[in-house]
């Protein structure tokens, strides 16, 4: 077993969460901030877009099992790589898109990975490419959210529909327990 790290954002992480949750290889997923200026922020601050931070999350993953270049591919897939400071109805600095990687050639990966999604979008990619300075795990009430609270609105308007189309275009690659 090889594995490794990755940390993402793309809009809430409480979406980002239950996808990675559901594919095989992935070990762990912890919700949590990232790429801002202020040690260990709450949630309250992080939604005053005053941190910098953004809602991440920050994947465990088996490298024998899925590669790094998967778990982006499908990053680019659940989410708008396009919108600045934005996923739907959720707008501000914290819901950006954003790649933080772990080491050099995290970043080669993810360089060529964007490149090659230039071409699928129709608008530009807006998606941040930097390197992780620190992880901060969100308070424990956002953690494994959307098991916790599948009856909450968000959940089913969109957490729900984003997990849909997610298990069609993936269903080769998810887990056999998935939700």
């Amino acid at each position: 077993m090889t594995l490794e790290k990755a940390t993402l954002g793309g809009g809430c992480f409480w979406c980002l969460e239950a996808v990675f949750q559901q594919l095989k290889g992935v070990t762990g997923v912890v919700s949590g901030y990232a790429g801002g200026h202020v040690d260990n922020p709450s949630y309250l601050q992080v939604c005053g877009g005053m941190t910098g931070h953004a809602e991440v999350v920050q994947i465990t993953f088996d490298a024998d099992v899925i590669s790094y270049r998967d778990i982006l591919n499908i990053f680019f897939t659940v989410h708008n790589p396009t919108t600045l400071n934005q996923q739907g109805n959720d707008i501000g600095p914290q819901y950006r898109s954003v790649v933080f990687y772990h080491s050099p050639e995290q970043k080669k990966i993810a360089e060529e990975v964007i490149a090659a999604m230039g071409s699928v979008w129709s608008s530009p990619l807006v998606t941040e490419l930097v390197p992780l300075e620190g992880f901060y795990p969100a308070e424990d009430y956002h953690r494994d959210f959307y098991r916790q609270n599948p009856d909450q609105g968000y959940c089913i308007y969109v957490i729900e529909p984003k997990l849909a189309e997610f298990r069609k275009m993936f269903a080769d690659r998810l887990k056999d327990s998935s939700l």
